[in-house]
């Protein structure tokens, strides 16, 4: 079987459906000795998308799908910015099934920049995954300064918008 490990607005089971069809499945699963981080630049000046970064002591929490053919990652590919924005790697995640090796997408260090946030509609994105998250790493990213007030024009710019999970 393929898995596809989101962490990011693809938390969003209507958004992954959206993007690529329907999953077998999606559980639970934590990237451990990584953070979340918010520092891949998008093409809005300060506004950004999620990432991973190696972290000793830290885990990123996320939806692991349980894809219906391996080829449908490939449909997400579009989606992410593969080659440009993010690489799409192989990596092994958590689960309480035990170890399941992912794919999963890391922003090209080229495309990170400090001192960004994402925006309001993206970051609800990710609090659509809380049946994937333990309450407190919920609570951390409900917590987490988001952009507010973005024209519609712009949120297109972003791959986001207020009337479609896609």
């Amino acid at each position: 079987m393929a898995y596809y490990f989101a962490y990011g607005s693809n938390m969003n089971v209507a958004r992954v459906a959206a993007r690529i069809g329907e999953t077998r499945r999606a559980l639970p699963a934590v990237l451990e000795a990584h953070g979340l981080r918010f520092d891949k630049a998008s093409r809005i000046p300060g506004i950004a998308h999620a990432n991973v970064a190696p972290a000793s002591g830290e885990r990123v929490e996320g939806a692991l799908f349980e894809l219906c053919e391996p080829a449908q990652i490939e449909r997400m590919d579009p989606f992410e910015g593969v080659p440009h924005d993010y690489r799409r790697e192989r990596c092994t995640v958590q689960t309480t099934e035990g170890p399941i090796e992912a794919w999963i997408y890391i922003a090209r260090p080229e495309r990170t920049k400090p001192a960004l946030k994402p925006a309001r509609e993206y970051l609800e994105h990710l609090l659509a995954g809380r049946p994937f998250l333990s309450r407190d790493y919920h609570d951390r990213l409900a917590a987490v300064d988001a952009v507010d007030g973005l024209c519609e024009a712009t949120l297109t710019v972003l791959g986001l918008s207020r009337h479609s999970p896609r």
